[in-house]
C-alpha cells in the first residue's frame, strides 16, 4: 500500500495508535481463528484445531507431560486432560514412563498419531499456498515478519498469549 493509498486516520487509540486500523486487525484476526477452526475440521474430522495444536507441540517436542502441554497453551489442566484423552481413545497419542522419572508419564505421538499429522499438516500447506498463490513474494516475506513480530510479543500475563 502506498503513501497516497493509505487511509485518513483521524481517531487514535490511547497509545496513538490509529483506532480503524486497530479495530480491522481485531475483526481480522478473530475471522482468521473462525477460518482455521472451521477447516480443521474438514481437513479432518477426528481432529479439531485444538488436537492438531497438541500434536504438532508433542512432534516438535517429542513428546511432553500435559502438564507441560497446559502450562504451554495457558489451558486448565483439566481442559488438556480431556483433549489428550481423546487423542489416547482414538489412538492417536499414548502416555509412556519418562525413563528418568519413572512417576512422570510423558505423551507422544503414536505411528497413527504422526501419520495423521503429516496429512493435516500438508492439506493445510496446500490451502496456504492456494490463498496466498497470487501475492508477491515481498508481501509475503512482510507478512511473515508481521506475524511472527505480533507472535512475540511478551507483555501478556504468565502462560497468555504463547502458542
Amino acid at each position: 500500500m502506498t503513501t497516497a493509498e493509505m487511509p485518513d486516520e483521524t481517531t487514535v487509540t490511547p497509545g496513538g495508535r490509529p483506532a480503524e486500523a486497530v479495530e480491522t486487525i481485531q475483526r481480522e484476526m478473530t475471522a482468521f481463528a473462525r477460518r482455521a477452526r472451521a477447516s480443521a475440521g474438514r481437513m479432518h474430522p477426528e481432529l479439531s484445531l485444538v488436537s492438531y495444536t497438541l500434536l504438532g507441540h508433542l512432534e516438535d517436542r517429542d513428546g511432553c507431560r500435559a502438564t507441560d502441554l497446559a502450562a504451554h497453551y495457558a489451558l486448565d489442566k483439566s481442559t488438556v486432560s480431556r483433549q489428550v484423552s481423546a487423542l489416547e481413545r482414538t489412538e492417536l497419542v499414548e502416555r509412556r514412563v519418562d525413563p528418568d522419572d519413572h512417576r512422570v508419564q510423558v505423551l507422544h505421538l503414536t505411528e497413527a498419531g504422526r501419520r495423521i499429522l503429516a496429512q493435516v499438516t500438508e492439506s493445510r500447506r496446500t490451502a496456504f499456498r492456494e490463498r496466498l498463490a497470487e501475492w508477491p513474494e515481498e508481501d509475503l516475506v512482510r507478512f511473515a515478519v508481521y506475524l511472527e513480530r505480533y507472535n512475540a510479543w511478551q507483555k501478556a500475563a504468565p502462560g497468555e498469549g504463547q502458542d
